[in-house]
């Protein structure tokens, strides 16, 4: 088993890499190999936390342009993270990897609430900490409540796993030229307008000096890789 750089994590993982290649909804392979993962990272000593988007479900943005009113459209985009998160605690658990869903929305039934002290105990005893309904405001995205939370939660390094390599120029999956970056400095992706996470959530980084590791999460065995140090995907950070 190799050896973890980073003792607490917070691990962000977009809804539309839940949904595979059907591209809308929860595809079970697809979330089994990502709860796999995250069981991995668990197993090698590391303390996870997780914040989910819904994009695969509903997106608040697109509900706003469609023309519905933007604050109904995003809690609709929260309660969408909710079904995501309550989906892979599942998974993990089957797995016999203990897992808690809090929300920053009261749902009682469903979830704890989300209470920083409570959150980082539940890390302390190797729990899984999935941190669902985005930062409970309207406005703001799944990026900035990961940024947010893994500043409450002291983690070391923010994991953005995606169903790319990292960050290119382009993208990707238009532009087989496109140009993989393997570091960033936090000014550049701003710059550039790199669409990794929103402004806000870049900016929280920066002002934090909060690193920022974007991989492709769908290849198997790169969580563990990229807990060991191995130099996988696009590292952000203040210099390059």
């Amino acid at each position: 088993m190799p050896h973890s750089q980073y003792s607490r994590v917070l691990l962000k993982l977009s809804g539309e890499v839940l949904a595979g290649e059907q591209g809308s909804g929860i595809d079970p392979k697809v979330i089994d190999d990502i709860a796999e993962e995250i069981k991995g990272a668990v197993d090698m000593g590391v303390e996870v936390g997780i914040v989910i988007g819904g994009g695969n479900i509903f997106r608040g943005i697109a509900g706003s342009a469609a023309g519905m009113e933007r604050t109904s459209a995003d809690y609709m985009g929260m309660l969408a993270t909710v079904l995501n998160a309550l989906a892979l605690q599942n998974i993990l658990e089957r797995k016999g990897t203990y897992t808690r869903v809090q929300s920053a929305i009261e749902m009682k039934q469903l979830a704890e609430g989300y209470i920083r002290r409570k959150a980082i105990r539940h890390l302390e005893k190797k729990r899984v900490v999935i941190f669902a309904a985005g930062t409970g405001n309207p406005y703001f995205s799944t990026d900035t409540a990961a940024v947010l939370r893994a500043m409450e939660i002291g983690a070391r390094v923010i994991l953005k796993g995606t169903k790319v390599d990292g960050v290119y120029d382009s993208d990707p999956m238009k532009n087989p030229k496109a140009q993989l970056f393997s570091e960033l400095s936090y000014f550049e992706v701003l710059e550039k307008g790199l669409k990794i996470m929103d402004s806000t959530a870049i900016t929280l980084c920066m002002d934090n000096d909060l690193p920022l590791i974007v991989f492709n999460i769908k290849q198997k065995g790169n969580v563990a890789r990229v807990l060991a140090g191995e130099r996988l995907g696009t590292r952000i950070g203040k210099t390059h």
